[in-house]
């Protein structure tokens, strides 16, 4: 009874997702079907991934989107721009991140976008920007940028391991789509 009840609540929960944000999750109900449980356990990455903290708000985005781009070149990608997009971040700097185009990110968000490209090549660089990171924001924006770039990647390693994975697709930016230029990680 009770897990019919969880599933029934997390089954509308999913619903009000796709609908709010025109995405597909049944990755996420394929985990629910399979165990109520797991899909309750992969529902606390969230916070995880929500963490941001003494760093600016665009910057915390590059890192997550460019993370996600590592891993998806579709539908994870454009989920985590139209989030960015309605929190206020311009599309021309959303345009920038998917577009790789550094010289037109403002230096916050080129910043950020260089630190996690450096993070998921395991590039030396990656040390002196911590350092940078630490003496700018502080070890809260350490942290949350870890989390962006963590948790951004397990959606869409987890939507493709289970067999959920997308053909790239261009990602729409304030009205304008973009081609998604991966790297790989």
């Amino acid at each position: 009874m009770l897990s019919t009840m969880l599933k029934w609540l997390l089954q509308r929960k999913l619903d009000a997702f796709e609908r709010e944000f025109d995405y597909d999750a049944s990755y996420v109900r394929d985990i629910l079907a399979a165990d109520p449980g797991a899909a309750l356990r992969f529902g606390r990455v969230q916070a995880l991934g929500q963490y941001c903290r003494d760093l600016p708000r665009a910057a915390w985005y590059a890192a997550g989107i460019t993370a996600t781009m590592a891993e998806d070149c579709g539908p994870c990608t454009q989920l985590g721009v139209t989030m960015a997009e309605r929190e206020g971040i311009p599309a021309a700097t959303l345009r920038a991140i998917v577009a790789r185009d550094v010289a037109a990110m403002p230096p916050d968000v080129a910043f950020a976008f260089r630190f996690a490209q450096a993070v998921l090549a395991h590039d030396p660089a990656a040390d002196d920007l911590r350092a940078e990171i630490l003496e700018r924001w502080g070890p809260r924006a350490l942290v949350s940028l870890a989390f962006a770039i963590t948790a951004a990647r397990m959606y869409p390693t987890m939507k493709y391991a289970l067999g959920h994975g997308q053909a790239c697709t261009r990602v729409s930016v304030g009205g304008a789509t973009v081609p998604v230029l991966r790297q790989a990680a």
